[in-house]
């Protein structure tokens, strides 16, 4: 017998209070199958999916479903099934479930599932018990036929972040992406470990070698900097 999820207070009233202002730049962009006009949009569709679910750091070309992709691209399934796909993939059970406690993993569900943070700590571990009661695919399926996944993105919406820009104040919320820093060790780590795969050619993660050159520059240009400044420290005056 399953636990149904239990009663939390919303602590937090920023989500749930209905939006007045007019959609500019600052708020994210929303990618959705309505008025579709080109397969290039629909090449930005399945990349947002991509980012929001598995986030900047973890994007490389093994993670990939084609099979999803296709069935998208054909009209065979709607974005929010192409997001159950992908939350209940081999490469987001092992990046996500399976390294991180319940806890952690509920949090980092709710932040790119439903586009917001968990409210306290009573939401988390309701969910929690759903998510060790019912196990991934339950967890998943709950919150994407929730109503308030069903209000905000329904069946062609992609998932973003909600209400950033917050009104009486001087800045915004951070984005929950955050882009990777890989050193040398690390990437070796992330490869023994499973977490990053090479296929031949053309299919290895370059995100970290991308990240490593510009240490490098980085490096060369305070070292002259140092250098120009040493000189002009001990020139005669």
């Amino acid at each position: 017998m399953t636990i149904p999820l239990l009663y939390y207070p919303l602590s937090s009233q920023n989500h749930r209070v209905q939006r007045f202002d007019v959609l500019g730049d600052e708020y994210p962009m929303q990618y959705t199958l309505d008025n579709l006009s080109s397969g290039t949009e629909m090449d930005e569709i399945i990349w947002a999916s991509y980012r929001q679910i598995f986030n900047e750091q973890q994007i490389i070309t093994a993670h990939r479903h084609v099979d999803l992709e296709s069935q998208l691209r054909n009209s065979q399934i709607t974005i929010k099934d192409f997001i159950r796909g992908l939350l209940l993939s081999d490469s987001f059970r092992r990046l996500i479930y399976d390294t991180n406690s319940n806890y952690r993993c509920v949090e980092l569900c709710i932040q790119r599932v439903l586009g917001r943070p968990v409210y306290n700590n009573k939401e988390k571990l309701a969910w929690s018990i759903i998510l060790a009661t019912k196990g991934l695919q339950g967890f998943v399926d709950a919150l994407l036929d929730s109503e308030e996944y069903d209000e905000y993105f329904g069946y062609n919406c992609v998932p973003y972040q909600r209400h950033r820009i917050l009104p009486q104040r001087t800045k915004g919320e951070l984005p929950f992406a955050r882009m990777a820093r890989y050193d040398k060790n690390h990437l070796k780590q992330l490869y023994r470990t499973g977490q990053l795969r090479k296929f031949g050619q053309g299919m290895a993660d370059d995100s970290a070698g991308t990240y490593q050159k510009s240490l490098v520059f980085a490096s060369i240009f305070s070292l002259a900097v140092l250098f120009i400044t040493l000189i002009l420290a001990l020139s005669p005056k």
